[in-house]
């Protein structure tokens, strides 16, 4: 946890890093074939002006043939080794981050706009690679390579290796020095504004119709175009300062040849170079010019990375809101009774708890609902029995066992959820409800849709269960998505119900005539109902009103209602209005 973004990326090149040093030799083998076919055709053409026997030229034509196609297989090698170890520890991340994700949802991504989410796990993770691919290994190849060059024009003319020595220290460490200050303030803004934009983007075609209703449209489109300008102003500078760089290694690169052509020349008069050498000491230093252009681009990328790196590491480091335990309790046999203790919960970044002090005993086959105003604590109380979140004091037992000890998906597999928001995808209703239970029949699946009111209008389909929703469930209206997640719900056939707004979305008539159903269809079911709607609470065993995030009433229907508390006067305001009436009051 000390170590910085950068590094804590590297470490998941751990397992590829065998390809990456191999990647590494394979690239100093191309390059230092470079600079030999380079070396070896300046002398072969300088002796060829000779007009030497051919014999005298044959060892140095086979050696620029093998040069070329050593050159070509080696580079080829290396960016075949190079990019599938990077794109090994992209998959290492992406995970990584993926199972983050997953055991921090969802009480812990409300803290991330959905785009920019997206932003940190597509594209702030991908440009990850160039760590490897534009940072280390070209590194490493340029040291390797660069040795063998500056040692080969050494020991032809010293002050000609000198001179390739200077360039490249130059190309790999004076012009990032120059360029780096300004690519990093330019680069410092380029991802969070990408995020931005993806965000804004995906709000943008999310709330189109919304957008489109209230006359907002334009308002919303200008944003993502200002945003869309602020990113290429930003990849603008961001390139021109990588063109000062090449620039200026290239500037390097051209300096070394110069003064190796000067000393050669020099070194020729004076007897100490043979006039034949002098073209292997003016022209192998132009075959680094590939080495040193990339290396004045690397500071630049690495600023980049370490941009992204961040923002993956703010993902990766994000406390989980309920911790998995190092070695899971076994999952009690049945019955599952769900008992909650005094329960005290905070959520992640709030300064006060949503549930403080709650008691709730949900025995084999009781049924039990839960009412208040919005804020009162109902879904936070839902996502501690899901284990989305752990209390803060208090405790919850499931059969006996503190659910902190058992492992989160252990206890989803008892404890189902059918939530007023939950998600319908982009398939077949069939398909949807059947996400439940992969094996359910058709005959399954139409009694889960019968129980949810939904099956005539299934069967008045064309396509019947094989109709599609749309992406998000767009063909189909909000209640019809409703009633499609609580046959999921209802196909899974859970020991333990809980049923968040199940009716919301629905007319009053409609929702209370399926509230009715849901009543009577969990008879001997464990359940939990969160919900509005009090007309048909009759049935249930006991009612608990929270408000505050504490219980400030518990009974049946009847007491409550003869008891004149709140309970009360949320019926004569359903009663009267046709409709809860968001307040505690």
């Amino acid at each position: 946890m000390t170590r910085g973004p950068v590094q804590r990326v590297a470490a998941f090149g751990r397992p590829a890093r065998g390809r990456l040093a191999l990647a590494a030799v394979l690239g100093a083998v191309a390059l230092g074939a470079a600079v030999g076919l380079m070396a070896t055709s300046a002398w072969l053409i300088a002796r060829a002006a000779q007009h030497p026997p051919i014999l005298y030229l044959l060892v140095a034509v086979v050696a620029v043939r093998a040069f070329s196609l050593t050159r070509a297989c080696a580079r080829y090698a290396e960016r075949l080794v190079s990019h599938d170890a990077a794109f090994r520890v992209l998959r290492e991340l992406r995970v990584g981050v993926w199972n983050r994700l997953e055991r921090i949802a969802p009480a812990g991504l409300p803290a991330y706009r959905s785009g920019d989410l997206l932003a940190r796990l597509v594209a702030d993770v991908d440009t990850q690679q160039d760590l490897f691919l534009r940072v280390l290994v070209p590194y490493a190849v340029a040291g390797l390579a660069g040795a063998g060059a500056v040692g080969l024009l050494w020991w032809l003319l010293p002050g000609a290796g000198l001179a390739l020595f200077v360039a490249l220290v130059v190309a790999a460490v004076v012009a990032p020095w120059l360029a780096g200050p300004a690519g990093a303030r330019t680069d410092r803004r380029l991802a969070p504004l990408r995020g931005e934009l993806s965000a804004a983007t995906v709000e943008l075609l999310r709330g189109v119709p919304d957008l489109l209703a209230c006359g907002a449209a334009g308002r919303s489109l200008a944003r993502v175009a200002d945003l869309d300008r602020a990113v290429s102003r930003a990849q603008g500078a961001s390139a021109a300062t990588a063109g000062f760089g090449a620039g200026l290694a290239t500037l390097a690169s051209g300096g070394a040849v110069w003064a190796a052509l000067a000393l050669g020349v020099t070194a020729v008069r004076g007897g100490a170079l043979d006039g034949v050498a002098l073209a292997v000491v003016a022209l192998a230093p132009l075959a680094m010019f590939e080495a040193a252009t990339t290396l004045s681009q690397a500071p630049q990328d690495l600023d980049t990375v370490r941009r992204g790196a961040a923002r993956v590491v703010d993902v990766l480091d994000r406390p989980e809101p309920a911790a998995e335990p190092a070695t899971p309790a076994a999952l009690p046999e049945p019955p599952h009774a769900l008992r909650v203790e005094r329960l005290r919960v905070r959520w992640p970044g709030a300064a006060r708890p949503a549930l403080d002090g709650v008691d709730l005993e949900l025995g084999p086959g009781r049924r039990v609902a839960v009412v208040g105003p919005s804020g009162a604590g109902k879904s936070t109380l839902v996502a501690v029995l899901l284990r989305f979140l752990d209390p803060t004091a208090g405790r919850v037992t499931l059969g006996g066992v503190d659910i902190t000890t058992l492992a989160g998906d252990d206890v989803r597999r008892v404890v189902k959820l059918c939530a007023q928001d939950a998600h319908v995808f982009d398939t077949s209703i069939g398909e949807n409800v059947r996400l439940a239970r992969r094996d359910a029949g058709p005959d399954e699946v139409r009694a889960a849709l019968a129980g949810a009111r939904l099956l005539d209008w299934v069967d008045g389909l064309p396509a019947g269960l094989d109709t599609p929703v749309g992406e998000h469930g767009c063909r189909v209206s909000g209640g019809q998505r409703q009633r499609i997640a609580l046959a999921r719900a209802l196909l899974a056939d859970p020991p333990v119900l809980l049923l968040d707004e199940p009716t919301e979305h629905l007319d009053v008539a409609v929702a209370d005539a399926l509230a009715a159903e849901l009543v009577a269809a969990t008879a001997g079911r464990t359940t939990l109902l969160v919900t509005h709607r009090l007309a048909v609470l009759e049935a249930v065993d006991e009612v608990v009103v929270l408000d505050g995030g504490r219980v400030v009433e518990r009974g049946t229907h009847l007491r409550l209602l003869a008891g004149g508390g709140p309970y009360r006067r949320m019926w004569d305001l359903e009663r009267d209005t046709g409709q809860f009436c968001d307040t505690g009051r």
